[in-house]
């Protein structure tokens, strides 16, 4: 029986996913492992994230299409993941066979020394900035914002600014959809999630959301529901 593979992919910002950047590396690095060998490469999965969210619907998509079919999975970048515990615990106990492009001599036994060093990472991390915040409170420092109000409306304005940087990012992308007769706020929104991107909180696209880029983003092209 011919070998099949299950192609993961990933890129941490929109922009990345957009331009391509990252993007396109990545299939280079899959294409290039899978020549000469013998194989077919069934179904490829990509998201736009960032490293810190562990909830990556597509990777979990593409091992149950790899336990379904009996396929292996090809991750493109295991770099990109390897300070992620999460996901490399993840991964190590999913129940499928998987190949690394860039590290292709990777193996549960490795994933999983590479998860237990990521969390050890992360306690460190962790202890460092609450000794540093215990030092400075002995030091007399006052710890907290003196102003939440102040605070919540800057919080307010920052998350509206990023709300905007990502709608002038995505906007594009909504208007080559449209050039290509895509029309309706529906089929915007469910060829957005197809291509892995995301609403500015990490969420998948529906209709208003699609809209309310749009808005943001001052375009001018009719749409429909």
């Amino acid at each position: 029986m011919t070998p099949r593979f299950v192609a993961y992919y990933r890129v941490s910002t929109v922009k990345q996913g957009i331009n391509g950047l990252g993007m396109d590396a990545q299939r280079d690095g899959v294409s290039h492992y899978l020549s000469g060998r013998k194989g077919d490469l069934i179904a490829e999965f990509s998201e736009v994230e960032s490293g810190k969210c562990n909830n990556r619907q597509e990777m979990e998509k593409a091992i149950a299409l790899c336990r379904k079919v009996g396929a292996t999975l090809l991750i493109a970048k295991l770099d990109r993941l390897a300070r992620n515990a999460a996901f490399l615990l993840n991964l190590r106990d999913s129940g499928v066979d998987f190949i690394a492009t860039d590290m292709p001599h990777a193996d549960k036994f490795t994933v999983g020394i590479m998860a237990l060093v990521a969390e050890k990472e992360r306690e460190m991390i962790s202890q460092r900035t609450k000794d540093g915040l215990a030092a400075a409170k002995r030091r007399g420092i006052k710890l907290g914002n003196p102003r939440p109000r102040h605070a919540v409306q800057l919080a307010v304005a920052a998350n509206l600014k990023r709300a905007k940087h990502h709608s002038e990012e995505i906007v594009p992308v909504i208007h080559e959809l449209q050039k290509a007769h895509v029309t309706t706020l529906r089929g915007i929104a469910h060829c957005l999630n197809v291509r892995g991107f995301k609403t500015p909180n990490g969420k998948s696209f529906f209709a208003q959301s699609v809209k309310n880029a749009l808005r943001r983003g001052l375009s001018e092209e009719p749409v429909s529901e």
